[in-house]
């Protein structure tokens, strides 16, 4: 098995950076709370497929090896905490808490938060069809950067990052609230007033019949409350009933 700096050598062959997006990236790496030794690894973290198809240029190296790295460590590390800060935990519940951390929703509101759409390198395609903002795009990036943190600077700092990252969503399982159910939480919610209507919306379906990707609304008596994505309408709904309620805690508090 290839050491980690035969793996890098490997790598860096690939297109040179500029000094101006070497600029960008350092302004995001502080949006990380990470440095970095080898910038050419960030680089590639966010070159998405499109733009090196769009390129034809053989020493452009896009982010789907990083992705499938950082989705080992991203898993890793959040099974770890959950061994670690949960004891009495059956196995099945691990599975599911880590489940919801780990899914698409999560990874692009986090990465969304951290403007990573700002840094994509896209095809013209994807630009043109708001590929900054789609969640599966901004996902995989933000697992890519995962990667790149891991084979820049290690286990500890990548995993420390991963725990800062989703320290809100992790923190959720300790209170219990990953796994209820939100339409029916946010149905009662709702039903203690009169008079109130909900209806889910689905605003957007794309990608092939193998690996869709739904968005829903959720609105009361007509306004949206609410909007959610996920793998398959029910996971839609449920993510927009859960930013429908964390909207309505908002207003109570």
């Amino acid at each position: 098995m290839p050491s980690r700096k035969e793996i890098r050598k490997i790598m860096d062959k690939r297109e040179d950076l500029t000094t101006e997006r070497e600029k960008s990236l350092t302004k995001l790496a502080e949006k990380l709370g990470v440095s970095f030794t080898d910038w050419n690894l960030l680089h590639q973290a966010l070159t998405h497929t499109s733009y090196a198809n769009e390129a034809k240029n053989p020493h452009i190296v896009h982010n789907e090896r990083l992705e499938f790295l950082g989705d080992a460590v991203l898993e890793l590390a959040v099974s770890t905490y959950l061994f670690k800060h949960f004891p009495s935990l059956p196995e099945g519940e691990m599975t599911k808490a880590r489940a919801s951390v780990v899914c698409e929703t999560t990874l692009a509101k986090r990465a969304s938060l951290l403007n990573i759409g700002d840094y994509l390198l896209l095809g013209h395609g994807e630009i043109v069809t708001g590929g900054r903002q789609r969640p599966s795009i901004l996902a995989d990036a933000f697992e890519s950067i995962i990667g790149a943190i891991y084979m820049d600077r290690g286990w500890g700092t990548a995993s420390g990052y991963i725990l800062m990252q989703l320290q809100d969503d992790l923190l959720m399982i300790e209170n219990g609230e990953n796994l209820k159910d939100y339409k029916t939480i946010f149905q009662e919610v709702v039903q203690k007033h009169a008079d109130q209507k909900i209806f889910y919306e689905i605003l957007d379906e794309t990608g092939p019949d193998h690996d869709k990707v739904f968005t829903f609304a959720v609105k009361v008596n007509g306004e949206v409350c609410g909007i959610g994505t996920g793998k398959s309408k029910k996971e839609a709904e449920q993510n927009a009933a859960k930013q429908a309620l964390m909207k309505f805690d908002k207003k109570e508090k």
